[in-house]
């Protein structure tokens, strides 16, 4: 239990918070639309408005926080702030994307419930104008405004009014439809199917969040949703009123005619502060992809590899970070992440591209990958850099016992821990406070990762030579064993002996009783495996703090 709370508590806690927050602001506008001030307005449309408006309210929230996650600045410049305050607390901004993930779920399950509702809408208003009875309270209430169309209730004015056109004819029309097809093309392309096998696809619709937002914004300008108003109230009392609606404006009657306005458009308060904050963030960014990047070296690795060692001035990274990169004679507007696989301490910054896309493959050949003559250095494409970010990795070196487990590509972010590592042990610095590091790492081939074989191999031989075979200890676990593919990795393939689990229980009861720092890089599917490992241990001396990369 220890574990688990030290792991989830807080997300639990961020998580109940939120949707407390929503289920409070549903009921709170669900009952604001049952007062007085709305009686004629349910009259017409029944419980439908309530309907409509609550889900609006939260909304309104989901829409004010869906743009914090992806401010990749504004959450590297919080994670600094308090990570010298609280891991843990630090540790819940590398879970952005999940979260921005669950905001848009909430944001498509209310819009489907406003949509119904208002649907009903349109239909009850249609109904109160093609039912011509002036013995119905809802035909006079519909008729009011006719002369002066100042104070009206019913949006439809006529009865040969089509619903369909008032919504493509009407503020609130057009930017709903607006709204709703920005919305169904940015979450059937953010499918991982799609995100994966068509990252453009999946990178240029999700760019319709402007549209959606600007519609948002002028979505309630049209004030379709209308009641009395609160001057009105003070002369007509709909309770008294109600039932006596013959009598409304005659002479020596008590009971007026109602006079109606729309609600004042309130989603550009709610909105507004998020996206001036995602404004600052874009020029941020286009502040960095103008600075200088120069490719100091290209190298070509087995299997469609790409090496990219760059400098750019004033650039400062820590381990297990990520970039964005930019090459503008490929695409002005795609920015693809990768990890950086250097360490701190070298004098540039590198991360390895496998060729697996069109973006991928057109950078490849921009650099000469697909030539066997050398490129100059004048030759090379421009670049721009967004970043670095922080990820959770960077906390590596805060524990005295670390476990690393990357499943295919997923073991780039190790790379710069695994180089840091070494150059930390050979400067003698006092300052580490790891003690002990356990690497796995599951790939399906080496041949597609020969490059980090490569480094495996060299580590390996230089702590050999040193005699710190002691601090690192790795294995490698091949899912698709070929006797042909395995040549001089037999070395580090005779490692994987042990399993992970029982290194959990070694740590556990054998020789350490400290918090150990486990970090994961791979898919969803080991990520719960693994985690339920670490935390099904509950021990009073030992806690598995779990830390997960996206993938």
């Amino acid at each position: 239990m220890g574990n688990f709370i030290a792991n989830e508590g807080l997300s639990i806690f961020v998580i109940l918070v939120w949707l407390g927050i929503n289920a409070y602001l549903f009921v709170e506008f669900y009952m604001r639309f049952l007062v007085q001030k709305w009686f004629y307005t349910r009259v017409l449309l029944g419980h439908a408005l309530p309907w409509a408006r609550a889900p609006a309210a939260c909304l309104n929230f989901n829409c004010m926080l869906i743009l914090l996650p992806v401010c990749r600045n504004l959450l590297s410049f919080l994670r600094g702030s308090i990570q010298c305050c609280s891991r843990t607390a630090a540790r819940q901004l590398d879970r952005n994307l999940t979260f921005h993930k669950l905001v848009a779920y909430m944001i498509a399950f209310h819009t489907a419930v406003h949509i119904v509702a208002h649907l009903f809408n349109f239909e009850y208003f249609m109904d109160a104008q093609l039912d011509r009875n002036s013995s119905l309270l809802t035909f006079v209430l519909s008729e009011i405004g006719n002369g002066d169309n100042a104070s009206f209730l019913n949006p439809i004015r006529t009865n040969e009014t089509n619903p369909t056109i008032v919504m493509f004819t009407t503020i609130a029309g057009l930017t709903g439809v607006a709204i709703t097809l920005a919305l169904i093309l940015i979450i059937t392309s953010s499918m991982e199917v799609i995100r994966r096998s068509y990252f453009e696809v999946f990178w240029y619709t999700h760019h319709l969040f402007v549209i959606f937002f600007i519609a948002l914004v002028f979505h309630g300008f049209g004030r379709i949703v209308r009641g009395q108003t609160n001057k009105d109230l003070l002369v007509h009392n709909s309770t008294l009123c109600a039932d006596r609606f013959e009598e409304w404006g005659q002479p020596g009657s008590n009971c007026t005619v109602p006079v109606f306005a729309g609600n004042p458009p309130m989603t550009w308060k709610w909105v507004v502060a998020p996206m001036f904050l995602y404004l600052c963030e874009r020029l941020v960014r286009f502040y960095r992809s103008h600075q200088k990047v120069v490719i100091t070296k290209v190298v070509m690795h087995p299997s469609k590899t790409l090496e990219l060692q760059m400098k750019r001035k004033g650039f400062h990274m820590e381990v297990g970070q990520y970039v964005f990169i930019q090459c503008p004679s490929v695409s002005r507007l795609e920015w693809h992440p990768f990890t950086l696989t250097s360490a701190p301490e070298e004098d540039y910054f590198s991360a390895h591209i496998r060729i697996v896309g069109d973006w991928t493959q057109a950078l490849y050949e921009a650099c000469g990958g697909d030539r066997n003559e050398p490129q100059e250095a004048w030759q090379m494409p421009k670049v721009a850099i967004d970043g670095p970010f922080g990820t959770a990795s960077e906390d590596v070196f805060r524990y005295e016992v670390v476990m690393l487990v990357g499943a295919g590509i997923g073991v780039t972010p190790f790379a710069s821990i695994l180089k840091s590592v070494w150059y930390k042990r050979i400067q003698n610095n006092q300052e580490v406070f790891t003690k002990k590091i356990y690497f796995y790492w599951l790939c399906p081939e080496t041949q597609a990762f020969e490059w980090f074989a490569d480094l495996l191999q060299s580590l390996e031989g230089q702590m050999a030579e040193r005699e710190v075979t002691d601090f690192l200890s790795y294995n490698i676990y091949l899912t698709r064993w070929k006797e042909a593919e395995v040549r001089r990795e037999d070395t580090c393939l005779r490692r994987s002996g042990t399993t992970i689990n029982e290194v959990i229980y070694f740590i556990l009861f054998c020789i350490y009783r400290t918090k150990v720092g486990v970090f994961l890089c791979g898919p969803p599917q080991l990520g719960k495996s693994l985690e339920k490992q670490c935390l099904s241990h509950s021990e009073d001396d030992v806690k598995f703090i779990f830390n997960k990369e996206n993938f």
